[in-house]
């Protein structure tokens, strides 16, 4: 499970990280403890309208904007079916993601993320990162559902998860599925539209690019932010 994570970064740096051709929304303020609902930064690719009836369609772009984090179907009745995390086992036949699986894939980038140690005292938080200092980029899916209140529409997204491996399989026994930057470019096409196909690429991270330590138990509190909340102890 992922379900607090960091994003410190500005937006100039991650549009020029993930060489996106636009930019669409407002900018995030960095935040240490990025918790469900809250607004986070996204990839993904969008295809130009024609400008005119009958035209050619327009050409593929890959934007930056934000969303929700916690993904609503947009056949929803209300937020309440919302999901921050979607197993990457089940993604294909689970009628909640399914549909985003196919059309709507995109990355998601953060600094690490937290995971939570059960142990007899209590649940000890440890901050996870890449060894190398690069940003995590989650494999995530989205959606677009209007709001049945004020008709507007709202665009959420959830976070891939896997099988634990390496040092994380010893905290717990999920992880998100982080991609490496060779696999950002299919795993955005739209062109890839069978699931099998657009699965493959969901393939864990080298344990040996990951690192882990302890934090301080501020982080449980969604409350608590700053950026010492990754700092070991």
């Amino acid at each position: 499970m992922c379900g607090r994570y960091s994003l410190s970064g500005d937006r100039d740096f991650y549009s020029d990280y993930y060489q996106v051709d636009d930019v669409a929304g407002e900018p995030l303020e960095a935040s240490w403890n990025v918790a469900p609902t809250d607004p986070v930064y996204v990839i993904a690719e969008h295809r130009e309208r024609p400008k005119e009836d009958g035209a050619e369609p327009g050409g593929i772009k890959r934007i930056m904007g934000t969303m929700s984090w916690g993904l609503i179907p947009h056949w929803a009745k209300d937020r309440r079916s919302m999901n921050i995390n979607a197993r990457a086992e089940t993604i294909t036949t689970k009628s909640t993601f399914r549909d985003a699986f196919r059309r709507h894939r995109c990355l998601i980038p953060a600094d690490g993320f937290y995971e939570w140690e059960p142990k007899e005292e209590g649940r000890t938080p440890h901050w996870v990162h890449r060894a190398d200092g690069h940003p995590m980029t989650f494999a995530g899916i989205w959606a677009a559902r209007r709001d049945d209140e004020t008709g507007e529409w709202m665009r959420t997204c959830a976070i891939i998860t896997t099988k634990a491996e390496g040092v994380i399989a010893d905290i717990h026994d999920r992880m998100p599925v982080a991609l490496l930057d060779e696999v950002w470019e299919p795993w955005l096409s739209r062109d890839i539209t069978e699931p099998d196909e657009a699965k493959a690429l969901l393939q864990p991270i080298d344990p040996d690019l990951i690192m882990e330590h302890p934090v301080s138990s501020e982080v449980n509190n969604v409350r608590n932010n700053g950026r010492h909340l990754p700092d070991p102890v």
